[in-house]
């Protein structure tokens, strides 16, 4: 059947009456009618065409519009010879309006050589409805990359380092991004009502840091505000975990270039008390305010101010996190001396060690094969400054051991790499809950040394009972062994502690499905693709649990959905979609769609490496056991990442009688 678009509600207002829409972003509203943008209220000068290409990026929020289809939209054909000066004008003008930059894009980011997107998120609301029509917008996402370089290098270390292309079912994103057109959805980066807030343990206050503001006038020293907001997260986190919890970077971060309520905030992410502040850097000097707010009533129970004078950036950090931590501590009705601070993760030798660290983070955070290849170098040289910074070395394990996941790549050399860094990082502080993580994380899904892992994981949280990773990636691992009630209880954690991480989100989804809950799995899912319809974790597992439980209907429909990739050279390269494509036919009865697509990823193979469990994973779609037997076999010698969930995926439940597949679980120590 022909593919036919069906566009979303905003794009039909659009059609209907162009000009009378305003966008709404961060604290920006740009109104298509007058040509006026403003920021807080406050309009600022912008030229007519500047404003004219902004409101076009606004109105396709998350979708790359080339430099050609820009001409066409605001440049004459009798204009074209100067096309190219005055885009490249246009872009600049709005980029100065939105205080943005080229290498480290908040708003807009440059495709080379193809053109620009729009990376936020995007309220479109009639011009008519004003102010008061923010219930009624729709949401226009951006689904291809983390909103700005603040956001995504704080909203890493403590937040979710996915697994998701660790396990069998690697992300699919041009697929997810197709269905995400399909559907006529942007991604919402908020939790809906369609998700169900996680709770916090009873008698458990939690807290959110959220980002401080940069008052020093320039996006070069967003550095210093965001290492503030990260050490008082991690001092915070180790105060009296049993009954303060802190909401991790990843969460709070989405907060960062937002002019949402304290009372929103609260409800979004499920805390009673909030704390910001302000940083102003001058000279040799710095100024940092910070206030602790009462969420119910936005009773101010404690503010300061903190004048001191700049020699060592980082230590200072430190030592306001500790002050504020002692006099919250006293506010909140707990009067003992501080307790000792273990772990606390910043770098104390060098800034510029900790500027690497940040920016080796923004691209580990990308989850592309490129992105971690630049992660490893910033990370290289974040410890050649500073070689005793054990939060660099575990960021590197922890690269070097999803870079085979992602990206494909042989696991072996990785995750040799990846053990030392992570062993370094433990003989540097091993007190360091990150460096412990790093260590279970090899053992797993590497060496299947499921006792050190679980060791591991259990030291890590001991340390850090507010690191949310640590419990997400430990509620994996008891996922892995079949402990799935004791799996509920972790993931559910790191849902209190990171509520907006769709990473932690989907995983959850993922382990439902895993214990065979699939009417939870996918409800959960669903809610996950509600918000990001461009997750091909999440929709493929969806996709897998609606077969096992008999609706065929909505598979052939997803089918249908991703047929034109099938026939074009968008999914090509992508190993992975063909092998899901050809076990999800196979399943359905569609035998020549599933050899075809069988063919495609045998054509693959002979001209990149393939993880040979994507094989295995198609040969079951043609129900040849033998050959998926087989190739399991060699997944098995190359100790793929992917083969650590063998023993839960329902997928590979026609292979349980199998002799072979029994010595590949023996041999893997999954069962005696």
């Amino acid at each position: 059947m022909p593919y036919v678009f069906h566009p979303p509600a905003w794009s039909l207002v659009l059609a209907n009456n162009p000009q009378s829409v305003v966008f709404r972003f961060g604290p920006y509203e740009s109104h298509a009618k007058s040509l006026e943008l403003y920021k807080h209220g406050t309009k600022l000068k912008v030229r007519p065409q500047p404003l004219r290409l902004l409101n076009l990026m606004l109105s396709q929020a998350g979708k790359v519009l080339t430099r050609e289809e820009l001409r066409q939209e605001l440049w004459s054909s009798e204009t074209f010879v100067d096309f190219e000066h005055g885009l490249n004008s246009a872009v600049k003008a709005v980029r100065s309006a939105l205080n943005d930059s080229v290498t480290e894009p908040r708003y807009i980011e440059t495709i080379p050589k193809v053109g620009y997107r729009f990376i936020v998120p995007v309220e479109i609301v009639s011009e008519a409805a004003g102010a008061t029509a923010g219930e009624q917008a729709e949401v226009v996402g951006a689904t291809a990359r983390e909103q700005d370089f603040s956001e995504a290098t704080a909203g890493t270390a403590n937040g979710a380092r996915t697994s998701a292309g660790r396990k069998g079912w690697a992300a699919i994103l041009a697929v997810g991004a197709l269905i995400a057109v399909a559907a006529g959805l942007g991604v919402h980066w908020r939790w809906t009502k369609a998700q169900r807030r996680p709770t916090p343990a009873p008698g458990r206050l939690i807290l959110a840091v959220l980002p401080f503001q940069n008052l020093s006038g320039g996006t070069d020293e967003d550095y210093f505000s965001d290492g503030l907001t990260e050490e008082l997260i991690a001092q915070f986190g180790r105060l009296d975990p049993a009954h303060l919890g802190v909401i991790a970077r990843t969460s709070v971060m989405h907060y960062k270039h937002s002019d949402e309520t304290l009372d929103r905030i609260g409800r979004e992410l499920g805390v009673q008390y909030a704390l910001e502040g302000s940083v102003r850097r001058d000279a040799d000097q710095v100024r940092i305010s910070a206030q602790l707010i009462q969420i119910k009533d936005q009773t101010r129970l404690w503010s300061r101010e903190y004048d001191r004078k700049l020699s060592n950036l980082l230590t200072l950090q430190s030592e306001i996190a500790r002050d504020i931590g002692a006099e919250i501590r006293v506010t909140l009705g707990d009067p003992e001396p501080e307790k000792p601070i273990l772990g606390a993760g910043g770098s104390q030798g060098s800034l510029e060690a900790y500027d690497l660290y940040l920016r080796a983070l923004y691209f580990w955070n990308k989850r592309t094969p490129e992105g971690f290849e630049r992660a490893v170098d910033y990370f290289q040289q974040s410890v050649k400054k500073d070689p005793k910074y054990a939060l660099a070395y575990a960021g590197l394990a922890d690269t070097y051991v999803l870079m085979s996941g992602y990206g494909g790549f042989p696991p072996k050399d990785l995750m040799e790499k990846g053990r030392a860094a992570a062993q370094k990082a433990v003989e540097l502080d091993d007190t360091l809950a990150e460096a412990h993580t790093a260590r279970a994380l090899v053992a797993q899904d590497f060496d299947w040394d499921w006792k050190t892992a679980e060791a591991e994981y259990r030291r890590a949280i001991a340390l850090n009972p507010n690191y949310a990773t640590a419990h997400h990636w430990y509620a994996e691992y008891l996922a892995l062994m079949g402990r799935f009630d004791e799996a509920g209880v972790e993931i559910e954690q790191a849902r209190v502690l990171d509520p907006l991480s769709l990473v932690i989100a989907t995983d959850h989804g993922v382990i439902l499905y895993y214990a065979r809950q699939y009417d939870r799995a996918i409800e959960q899912l669903r809610a996950v693709l509600e918000m990001d319809p461009a997750s091909g974790r999440a929709g493929k597992t969806m996709d897998v649990a609606r077969l096992e439980r008999g609706m065929r209907a909505e598979v052939l429909a997803h089918l249908e959905i991703l047929r034109p990739l099938t026939e074009g050279p968008a999914e090509s390269a992508n190993p992975w979609f063909w092998g899901n494509q050809a076990y999800i036919s196979g399943r359905l009865g569609r035998e020549a769609d599933a050899r075809q697509a069988l063919a495609k990823l045998q054509t693959l193979n002979r001209e990149q490496h393939v993880d040979p469990i994507i094989l295995a994973l198609a040969y079951l779609g043609t129900n040849d056991k033998n050959q998926s037997l087989n190739w399991l076999t060699k997944a098995h010698a190359e100790h793929s990442v992917s083969l650590t969930s063998v023993n839960v995926d329902p997928v590979y439940d026609p292979l349980r009688g199998e002799a072979q597949f029994r010595e590949l679980l023996r041999e893997m120590r999954l069962v005696q």
